[in-house]
């Protein structure tokens, strides 16, 4: 059992760390790039609801009772990242958004149904009986490299707010990091736009 357990760990955490999952690292980038080391709380708000709202789409996916069609899902989660891009772009001042951008961990919640529902599309083909050793060692795999691919956004993130201010010394600290946001926001943008137009099942 526990080598079992094991494997599954093993196959969730490649499945998210693997440059084949570039879709599914590319969306923690994106909701990750608004956020400082001091935001530290309101990002694990979010984190925490992504990873919510993907384990209760991922169980229920995989134990039968919901159903979703492949093609509509790998294009919603393009469509989930361009969301998260322009809402990125759009807010330019996060103490005048709505609820004060509060929302956004409901947000991240709904986008984390799309995605669980593509770990478990992917899942599904390698079950064979027993459900619940596979569904959970996957999950835990999958939470794993996802603190895994958070740590390497939050170092890039740093890495890039430091050579901005190198580049723009004379700039706020808020300038600075609106360019960040900006920057990264628009590169990831305009590659989920493109995925998103080649998996559009119409």
């Amino acid at each position: 059992m526990i080598g079992e357990l094991a494997t599954f760990i093993q196959l969730g955490f490649r499945h998210i760390t693997d440059l084949a999952a570039m879709d599914h690292i590319l969306f923690l980038l994106a909701l990750a790039a608004i956020y400082r080391p001091r935001d530290w709380r309101r990002a694990l708000w979010v984190v925490t609801a992504f990873t919510v709202g993907h384990s209760v789409t991922l169980a229920l996916a995989v134990a039968g009772t919901v159903r979703l069609p492949t093609r509509l899902i790998e294009f919603l989660i393009p469509v989930t990242i361009v969301l998260t891009c322009v809402e990125n772009i759009v807010v330019r001042d996060r103490t005048r958004a709505p609820l004060r951008g509060r929302y956004r961990p409901v947000f991240a919640g709904v986008f984390g149904l799309v995605h669980g529902a593509g770990f478990a599309n992917y899942l599904r083909d390698i079950f064979v009986d027993r459900v619940a050793l596979p569904l959970f060692g996957f999950n835990v795999g999958i939470e794993l490299g996802q603190l895994v691919v958070l740590s390497l956004a939050g170092l890039t993130l740093v890495a890039a707010d430091r050579l901005i201010r190198a580049v723009r010394a004379w700039e706020p600290e808020e300038a600075a990091l609106r360019v960040r946001v900006l920057a990264i926001s628009v590169i990831v943008l305009v590659v989920a736009s493109r995925w998103a137009i080649e998996r559009s099942p119409w």
